[in-house]
């Protein structure tokens, strides 16, 4: 039972670890038509999402791995009943992948609009999308020993768009900040001002979140059965405020931790209100996916923990490397010099 406990958790943090990261890059790709005047400007956010984007998706892989691995059952139904949206979602993270890698490589102008076109696209569909899922995982599905119920269209229900506008705007505050500490001057600035219009959006679709969560969801009784869990949504609240604050005090190093610690805390408030479950079911309880029913033998889980002890330091080492290495203010002479 504490391996499940633990890759329960685990679970949790590889997708709270992906948004966090990878949403700048959805953010700036969202951003990137409005705030680029210039060819200069788009290849600036380029730049700035260049060395790190396909490091970021390998948090992705991770935990689509770990869900494979660790419950096996919960992977299966999740990416047979959610097919269409994930699908969809997949493909615009390849168009997104190539339009970064290939835009600054093309010559001619109708290339380049149209791999512009395929980055916007490419970034805002993931970042509606994922939060649609959740909302709708939150929710809970509808599937019973028969089988599932639901369509594509039955899944953009009132809450499920409620947390995947949620998703939107914080990745695109997430990536105007991003954007800001690393383009240079004018270009950040038009970038954080985004980002502070933006958080406005994002604070009124967290109110709508907290509030519809008590509608459509069980989410809070995990949380009333044990009130000292309410930590870490009052954490996640206390994230984003201070995300506000430092917008206004124009601090955008500062709001970008608290924006990325935002993100993590809210995917663990929904960890929280989703435990044991993995997969609710909104039919009858009884036929949810739990930690408990769906996951791997205990065997399975042990070895999979010794590999993550293992392997897991590498990757963040990695990663912090890069981060370190390219954690730097792009200069107009350099974007010039390089055919980025």
């Amino acid at each position: 039972m504490e391996f499940q406990i633990i890759w329960f958790i685990l679970w949790g943090l590889l997708w709270a670890v992906y948004f966090a990261l990878d949403g700048f890059d959805f953010g700036a790709g969202i951003l990137y038509p409005f705030i680029s005047k210039s060819e200069i400007d788009k290849k600036a956010v380029l730049h700035a999402i260049g060395p790190v984007w396909n490091g970021n998706e390998v948090w992705l892989i991770t935990a689509g791995g770990a869900t494979f691995a660790a419950f096996p059952t919960t992977y299966a139904y999740m990416f047979s009943y959610l097919y269409t949206p994930l699908l969809i979602i997949l493909f615009a993270l390849i168009f997104r992948g190539v339009a970064v890698e290939l835009r600054g490589k093309s010559t001619s102008e109708g290339m380049k609009k149209f791999w512009d076109f395929w980055l916007f696209v490419g970034s805002f569909i993931p970042a509606l999308l994922f939060g649609v899922a959740f909302g709708n995982i939150f929710m809970g599905l509808p599937f019973d020993d028969s089988g599932y119920y639901g369509t594509l269209f039955r899944l953009l229900n009132p809450y499920g768009l409620i947390v995947g506008l949620l998703f939107l705007f914080t990745f695109i505050v997430h990536g105007g900040l991003w954007v800001s500490l690393r383009v240079p001057e004018e270009l950040a600035n038009r970038a954080f001002a985004r980002s502070k219009k933006f958080w406005y959006l994002q604070t009124i679709a967290a109110v709508l979140f907290l509030i519809f969560t008590a509608v459509f969801t069980n989410l809070y009784d995990n949380f009333i059965k044990t009130p000292i869990w309410f930590i870490v949504p009052v954490l996640a609240v206390a994230c984003l405020l201070l995300t506000g604050f430092y917008l206004i005090k124009n601090k955008n190093g500062r709001a970008f931790v608290f924006s990325a610690l935002f993100i993590i805390a809210l995917i663990f408030s929904g960890l929280v209100g989703l435990y044991p479950n993995l997969l609710p079911s909104s039919i009858d309880p009884k036929y949810s996916l739990t930690l408990f029913n769906s996951s791997s033998s205990p065997y399975t889980l042990k070895i999979m923990t010794i590999v993550v002890i293992i392997f897991v330091p590498i990757v963040i080492f990695y990663q912090a490397w890069t981060y370190k290495t390219f954690m730097y203010k792009i200069t107009e002479k350099e974007l010039k010099e390089e055919g980025y």
